[in-house]
């Protein structure tokens, strides 16, 4: 005997089962990655990629027509490329990386390695840290340090918290190589970011206090060292040395040339004020005064064109997408996820305030980009990427 539905007919006593659809299924399903988009870091993260490619058309325009579109242009096209990347890692289970990290660790270091190669990598402003393709420029050391939380975290979550002194050398080792190559460029910028981030995610992972000691003071004794052994060109040095003597004469001609930039930066950013000389109007910025702007300095048009106000934003901005990786690590539900957030988080930090600190002179001048905001395609690759691997954590995090 059979009941009629329509044109279908079942057994009496036969249990029915409902047609699942995927899209109707994600909705029903609480621990579905869809359902757990971080929205505040995706809208902010948008929002900050926009201002940066505003602010470097800003630089690059020209002081008259026809304005110069160039740089702005390229910039969108990053950004769309990034944007894209950024969505696939995201919708990319986190998960699996761990058995995949020896891959992407060893692929950066290989990559440091052949930049140092003579007519492999190429040399821009005494640093032999670019290839070359046609028009464009790849900066590996920006993608180690990515490759170098990816290692760290892969390898740190292997152990379980259960670290003896060859598993701390193992740790350790994964950090020093992408730094010592990196340092042989010379880079001694991305290097510093590169030390911040292993010394937060070794106390994370667990190292004891006393090794940490031991590292932070091996760190400075090799900092002097490297400052003072002629490793450095001469203008490296003075740009990092530099602004501990603003109010002393001025000794070499390096130094001079390094002080003109410091001195410009923060002309221009004191000269915006409270609420600035409005978007495009800032002579300073119009007219080129300050070398780098579009790259390194590029916090010196927000001043100048937005003043206290719109400074203040964009840090404020910047700091909600910190607070949102760092609320993403607290959640990760396992030691992967979180290490790799509190290295993100911690490099986010790192180059935001070493950036806009050395633009008002309380820190070095260092080649570090200003997240989201400075010229550069390996610069803001890097960082969506990272943006990616942090929204997979948190999709995954009921999972």
């Amino acid at each position: 005997m059979a009941t009629s539905y329509g044109t279908r007919t079942r057994p009496v006593g036969a249990t029915r089962h409902p047609v699942r659809r995927p899209m109707a299924n994600f909705g029903r399903n609480p621990a579905s990655p869809f359902r757990h988009i971080d929205v505040v870091l995706v809208a902010c993260v948008g929002v900050a990629v926009l201002f940066g490619a505003l602010m470097v058309y800003s630089t690059t325009r020209g002081p008259t027509a026809p304005y110069d579109t160039s740089y702005l242009k390229r910039v969108i096209m990053f950004a769309v490329i990034g944007g894209v990347v950024m969505g696939g890692v995201a919708l990319f289970d986190y998960r699996k990386l761990r058995d995949y990290w020896p891959f992407i660790y060893g692929g950066s270091v290989l990559l440091l390695l052949l930049v140092l190669i003579p007519g492999i990598g190429s040399r821009s402003k005494g640093t032999q840290g670019w290839f070359q393709l046609g028009p464009f420029q790849l900066q590996p050391s920006e993608m180690a340090k990515l490759g170098m939380i990816i290692g760290f975290a892969g390898l740190a979550s292997q152990f379980r918290g259960d670290l003896d002194n060859t598993r701390v050398a193992m740790l350790l080792g994964i950090c020093g190589a992408p730094m010592f190559l990196v340092l042989l460029q010379p880079d001694l910028g991305t290097t510093l970011v590169s030390v911040a981030v292993a010394f937060a995610l070794l106390l994370v992972a667990g190292v004891p206090s006393r090794i940490l000691g031991v590292l932070a003071l091996a760190a400075v004794l090799l900092t002097t060292l490297v400052l003072t052994s002629g490793v450095l060109k001469e203008y490296q040095v003075a740009r990092l040395t530099t602004y501990t003597r603003q109010d002393q004469a001025i000794t070499t001609e390096e130094e001079a040339r390094v002080r003109y930039n410091l001195d410009q930066s923060k002309l221009t950013i004191g000269s915006g004020g409270t609420f600035g000389k409005g978007l495009f109007n800032g002579p300073q910025t119009r007219n080129g005064y300050v070398p780098e702007q579009r790259t390194d300095f590029i916090f010196t048009a927000v001043g100048e064109q937005l003043g206290l106000v719109g400074a203040g934003a964009l840090l404020g901005l910047l700091a909600v997408i910190v607070w949102r990786v760092w609320r993403t690590a607290q959640l990760a539900r396992d030691d992967f996820g979180m290490l790799l957030c509190t290295g993100i988080m911690v490099m986010l930090v790192v180059q935001i305030f070493e950036n806009v600190g050395m633009t008002m002179g309380i820190m070095p001048i260092t080649g570090i980009p200003l997240p989201f905001l400075s010229y550069g395609g390996s610069a803001l690759l890097t960082t969506l990427i990272s943006m990616g691997l942090v929204l997979s954590v948190h999709m995954r995090r009921f999972s």
